[in-house]
């Protein structure tokens, strides 16, 4: 009995002593390294923060950091956006000086006006003037919108000093006419802007007229030849029904350096109006230009309006100029729009657009008749600094010719 007991403890020992053998070795063997780590996607990034943009170069896009859901949560995500275009820089002009302009411009002046001149020069010249002549020095200057009652005015008076002078040289002939003619156009009329009022400032200016006759750029250009003469503008774009009249004087006044005043389109342009005044005051500026917007004279309402127009700035200080822009390639046509828009805003300045493009010089003298008001300017081509100060006796020597 005691050798099966001794027995049995000897192979407990025996079995033992192998499993502590077993185990060891497993224990010695090198274990296989662990698989990568999947990233935690929940896990913000260090740099930069969420709503903040990396650091890139000046001329390299901007990469800004935004949140997308994704299953798991939400991941970072780079969004790329085109660098920021710098604006250019608007080079302000120096505009041409007004003194004299009307005669630097002669020579297109000259050009559609000359047959008007030439043709009374050559009929005047005739050795025998009869009655035929007189009927064909009248067409002509009917011809040229002198009108009636000027064109018979300006016949008799010829008729009176022709057959007094007796033998008619060239140059008398000449002399004559361009006497005649600068008595009709008028010589003592004040054809000053006026942009200065006594005791206050700004002045205002008004700019009115149908749709055509180049109203806004006339508004712009009339800027310019004020900023040549040494004067601070502001600009009120009160023609809101035109899509791009605002634009259009806006860049008109940044290459002078003038301020715009503008308002939402199809705006009330009574505010506009008013506001312009209002930053023309505050800014301490010489003059506001106001540019209305283009109507037709049969439209009752809109014609309405404009007296209103008038009335609201008013509030701040009276008008010192209400200018109509005229079409002179219109003629005699003008002159309807020009009494209609006379009653309803006081006209106190007539200025005459495409005046080079026509054949019609005579209106200058048929619209002063017209509305007892003179023609201050004159637009003699497309250029910026083509808009010019009336002045009488450029424009008969224009007429007329050397």
């Amino acid at each position: 009995m005691e050798i099966v007991i001794l027995a049995v403890v000897i192979a407990v020992v025996v079995l033992g002593a192998l499993g502590g053998l077993i185990v060891g070795s497993r224990r010695r063997k090198p274990l296989p390294p662990p698989p990568p780590k999947a990233p935690d996607i929940t896990a913000p990034p260090a740099e930069p923060h969420v709503g903040e943009e990396a650091e890139t170069p000046r001329d390299e896009p901007r990469r800004t950091i935004e949140e997308v859901d994704l299953p798991g949560g939400p991941a970072p995500v780079v969004v790329e956006e085109p660098p920021v275009a710098e604006a250019p820089e608007i080079e302000i002009e120096v505009p041409e000086p007004t003194a004299g302009r009307l005669v630097r411009l002669r020579a297109r002046l000259s050009r559609s006006q000359n047959a008007l001149g030439q043709g009374l020069l050559t009929l005047l010249s005739r050795e025998h003037l009869d009655e035929d002549t007189w009927e064909e020095i009248e067409d002509t200057l009917l011809t040229a919108d002198v009108g009636v009652q000027p064109t018979q005015e300006l016949v008799e008076r010829l008729r009176e000093r022709v057959k007094v002078l007796g033998t008619r040289t060239p140059e008398e002939l000449r002399g004559l006419l361009r006497e005649e003619l600068l008595k009709l156009v008028g010589t003592d009329l004040d054809r000053t802007v006026k942009t200065e009022p006594e005791g206050r400032k700004p002045g205002i200016v008004m700019v009115v007229g149908v749709n055509g006759t180049g109203k806004t750029t006339t508004t712009g250009k009339l800027a310019r030849v004020l900023v040549a003469d040494g004067r601070t503008v502001v600009l009120g774009a009160a023609d809101t029904f035109r899509a791009a009249a605002a634009d259009q004087l806006q860049t008109w006044g940044e290459r002078v350096g003038a301020h715009t005043v503008r308002g939402p389109e199809a705006g009330d342009p009574a505010s506009v109006a008013f506001d312009a005044v209002k930053e023309g005051k505050e800014m301490g500026v010489d003059v506001v230009l106001i540019d209305t917007a283009g109507r037709l004279h049969t439209k009752t309402g809109l014609m309405d309006e404009l007296g209103k127009v008038k009335r609201v700035v008013e509030k701040h200080a009276p008008l010192d100029e209400v200018l109509l822009v005229l079409d002179a390639t219109t003629g005699q046509n003008g002159l309807v729009q020009a009494r209609v828009f006379a009653e309803v805003v006081d006209i106190t300045g007539i200025v005459l657009t495409k005046l080079d493009g026509t054949a019609k010089g005579g209106i200058v003298v048929a619209v002063q008749r017209e509305l007892g008001v003179p023609v201050k300017l004159v637009g003699l081509g497309e250029g910026a600094d083509d808009l010019a100060p009336f002045e009488p006796e450029a424009f008969v020597d224009a007429l007329i010719g050397d």
